[in-house]
């Protein structure tokens, strides 16, 4: 089905788009169903109830994932010709493709980077505006889980150290792919906590839902992809102590899928713009999202706890 990509291109990511499809029916049905049982369809401070459907929402989280898979198929392809140089020609060893401690260590690898690509995405605006998107819709749902980001270039970039070292390239590859399969299933609200050695080491839905959080003591908190013990080491795991609001801390209040994806360019275009300050300016870009120069002149401090539209 997939013959005519090249081998490293062929993705465990569109052959599991039926699972996909079926897991987002299924809640889909139960949501309906519990917002039937329930005449307002609201929890008790007005917010959508667990694990709820809004159909023009959730119609844009998928739009947006079917466009990522082209998007993603074109930095990915970038990256192949990067990552296969450095592997031919760079790397001081080759990790070989039939080992199965190959696969462990590319898939641990590609974990612990993803960990530090998330946790930059969240701390650095410019790569912020990449990623803000997956984290727009006031729903937590499977429908979230496809609601992807349509740059992947700050991954590609540090993924770079993986072929440099000797991990072959369709590993890399194979994976991220992996890594996002499985974070497909813990974009739920219908799972509460699970087994806690599990809980210790894996990131679950408990802890995802705590990600997805606006909520101050939520923000930018559990980056881990599938194992949550990274954010346990480099102190950034925060317990689930009561049920989140989902969003941005800035609502967009739009399901216009471009829109969603590049409204915070366009901020940022904006906040450069407003600055005569080569400081500002650099601070804008690169500072933490919601950072803004102080008022009283001395050098500009972060807002750290604020996400800006």
């Amino acid at each position: 089905m997939l013959e005519f990509l090249p081998e490293p291109m062929r993705e465990p990511t569109v052959l599991a788009i039926p699972f996909f499809v079926t897991m987002l029916a299924i809640e889909w049905f139960a949501a309906a169903k519990l917002e039937h049982d329930l005449e307002d369809g609201l929890d008790g401070e007005g917010g959508p109830l667990p694990g709820a459907y809004e159909t023009r929402d959730a119609r844009a989280s998928v739009l947006m994932g079917l466009v990522s898979i082209g998007t993603s198929a074109f930095w990915k392809l970038l990256g192949l010709l990067a990552y296969t140089a450095l592997f031919t020609y760079v790397a001081p060893w080759h990790l070989p493709m039939d080992q199965w401690y190959s696969w462990v260590i590319a898939f641990v690898a590609v974990d612990f980077i993803y960990y530090w690509v998330h946790r930059v995405s969240h701390r650095v605006r410019i790569v912020w505006a990449t990623h803000q998107a997956h984290h727009s819709s006031e729903y937590f749902n499977f429908a979230t889980a496809l609601r992807q980001k349509w740059n992947i270039s700050a991954a590609i970039v540090m993924w770079l150290p993986l072929p440099l070292l000797g991990v072959p390239p369709a590993l890399v590859f194979f994976a991220y792919s992996l890594n996002l399969i499985y974070q497909f299933w813990i974009h739920t609200e219908h799972i509460d906590r699970m087994w806690r050695p599990f809980e210790y080491v894996f990131n679950t839905p408990s802890h995802h839902r705590v990600h997805h959080g606006r909520d101050p003591e939520y923000l930018d908190r559990n980056y881990g992809g599938v194992f949550i013990i990274w954010d346990r080491m480099f102190g950034s795991f925060t317990p689930e102590v009561r049920r989140p609001r989902y969003g941005l801390t800035k609502p967009v209040d739009t399901y216009n899928i471009w829109r969603l994806e590049t409204h915070e360019y366009v901020a940022i275009a904006r906040d450069v713009k407003s600055t005569s300050s080569w400081r500002a300016r650099l601070g804008y870009i690169f500072g933490p999202p919601g950072w803004t120069p102080s008022i009283s002149g001395r050098d500009p401090e972060p807002a750290v706890s604020e996400r800006p539209t």
